[in-house]
């Protein structure tokens, strides 16, 4: 509830230089939500001509791209050609990618390649026939020529390590670690941009103000609205459920890849396991008819010498969970693991709102259409940061607002003396979600999952106007927006394609569109019991 007349500005401030009073303002030209490969990209392509406050939930190096095994698909290859990577991601995408943006990230994937390799992404490289270097390149799934460039099997890893300590060390670059953005602060003057961001302190417990002349949200996506997930906890959804009350049209919600086969074991939920042996709808299927909590992969028959050489990482991790793969079944679900739809956005990355970006997994693009194709996704956080600072540098000259910003008002709430109800409201959405919204759906499981969203945003409404703010009422409050937006878009298709499979619209329709949910315009500013920004009919 924010209400009161604005705080002063302050100038561009470390959260950690000083004691920060509550009622506190900071301001700077870029606020980067989201710290990743796509929200650290646009910070490294800004930060010599402007301030820069990088927002982290967690710490720096937490994220999924830490976690992204794979590569980034770029043609480099002589035999291989553009136009070749834009028919398989096409193909891989069922035919629902927007052509225009697919062709132009194609385009600009080697630039952005070469980008990464001068800021000292190492990725792996070997002899030619004639003794000089180049990059190698693997073929992943969908790829139809050797394009992946990829550093050992986790670039991911190496593309954050890299980019992190370029960012940590450039001065223009404030880095705020441990915050939670809740919300969008819309202009009263100019209905259409945003001022900055009310945001958590998670160290003090306390809101913030971040005053900003552009925003954008680099936030990932919301795997985490599903019972099992391949991603790391900050994965809330939180950009997505923001803009959109925020007045943001998103798009494709209902298209999520999941991962055929992730450790089950609480020690390691985001641990994946190799997806040969076995398909996802498979174990999905006799999981929902047996009623099974998970199935198992055994690879036991196997010598043992055998499996510890060719699967060394899993045997590793298993052994350390106190499973022997050489000797017992793995215990594996699958998991929620990429959001294919997102904040739609245009090729300079901008949302419906003049000055907010989106870029990474938050972000509808039209890229991925109905299926994300490997080593697509860390691409287009890099192509799209660079487009997004391109854009964002060409409006530098324009007159910022010293329109006043409230400051968050907690005089009419108290501490929560119910923290057990976050708690299960929050495992009741994911497990539904996991039931009626997963792999398989069908029309009454949707229906049955729209009726206990309601009644869980009625509950969180009430809980959010009432007490101050936690990073799990944050988090529940976003992935119930979220779980919103998927099942409203997977109602709004009524066939099955790529990523969306309802049995009750078994075949893929002759022609399609993307799924696109357009918000209420009357919203000027989100309030804390509007939950999901209300729909135009």
């Amino acid at each position: 509830m924010n209400s009161n007349p604005s705080s002063p500005q302050s100038p561009l401030s470390s959260p950690d230089s000083a004691q920060v009073a509550p009622g506190c303002e900071h301001s700077c030209d870029v606020l980067i939500i989201g710290s990743g490969a796509a929200g650290l990209s646009l910070a490294l392509s800004l930060a010599n001509y402007c301030r820069i406050i990088l927002l982290s939930k967690s710490d720096c190096n937490e994220g999924s791209t830490r976690y992204a095994q794979g590569g980034i698909a770029a043609v480099f290859d002589e035999r291989d050609s553009i136009e070749s990577h834009v028919e398989d991601t096409l193909e891989a995408g069922a035919h629902l990618c927007d052509e225009d943006v697919v062709r132009f990230t194609a385009q600009n994937a080697k630039s952005a390649m070469e980008w990464l390799i001068a800021h000292g992404v190492p990725f792996d490289q070997e002899k030619s026939d004639d003794g000089e270097n180049r990059y190698h390149l693997t073929r992943e799934g969908g790829h139809s020529f050797r394009r992946i460039l990829h550093a050992a099997d986790a670039t991911g890893e190496a593309l954050q390590i890299t980019l992190n300590e370029a960012v940590s060390q450039h001065p223009n670059i404030h880095i705020f670690e441990r915050y939670n953005a809740i919300d969008l602060i819309k202009s009263k003057d100019n209905p259409n941009s945003c001022k900055g961001a009310y945001v958590w302190n998670r160290r003090r417990e306390q809101v913030e103000v971040i005053r900003s002349r552009f925003v954008t949200l680099a936030t990932g996506g919301a795997s985490k609205v599903y019972q099992y997930t391949s991603n790391p906890d900050v994965a809330s959804g939180d950009g997505i459920a923001m803009a959109w009350r925020a007045g943001c049209r998103v798009a494709n919600m209902e298209f999520n890849q999941f991962h055929p086969t992730c450790l089950f074991h609480p020690q390691a939920r985001n641990f994946l396991i190799t997806e040969a042996l076995r398909g996802e709808g498979a174990i999905d299927y006799e999981m929902k008819r047996l009623g099974a909590d998970c199935m198992y992969l055994d690879i036991s028959h196997k010598p043992a010498d055998f499996i510890v050489k060719h699967f060394p990482n899993i045997y590793r991790r298993c052994r350390a969970l106190g499973i022997d793969i050489t000797r017992e079944p793995i215990p594996v679900v699958p998991a929620a693991h990429y959001s294919c739809g997102g904040v739609m956005t245009d090729l300079n990355a901008k949302t419906d709102l003049d000055n907010v970006y989106a870029i990474g997994e938050v972000a509808y693009t039209g890229l991925h259409g109905a299926n994300r194709m490997a080593s697509n996704s860390l691409l287009e956080c890099v192509v799209f940061a660079r487009s997004a600072a391109e854009h964002i540098l060409s409006r530098l000259d324009e007159p910022g607002s010293n329109e006043p910003i409230a400051p968050w008002d907690e005089s009419q709430v108290t501490n929560s003396d119910e923290e057990v109800i976050i708690q299960h409201n929050w495992h009741e959405l994911r497990l539904f979600m996991w039931d009626y919204v997963g792999i398989v759906r069908t029309n009454k499981r949707l229906e049955r999952a729209m009726r206990r969203i309601k009644l869980l945003e009625q509950e969180i409404s009430e809980y959010y106007s009432n007490f101050r703010v936690s990073n799990n009422l944050l988090e529940l409050r976003n992935l119930v927006t979220v779980a919103e937006l998927i099942v409203r878009c997977a109602m709004q298709r009524q066939e099955s394609r790529g990523l969306h499979y309802n049995l009750d619209y078994p075949d893929r329709a002759e022609s399609a569109t993307p799924s696109v949910l357009v918000p209420l315009k009357r919203l000027s500013n989100p309030e804390p019991g509007n939950l999901t920004g209300g729909f135009d009919q």
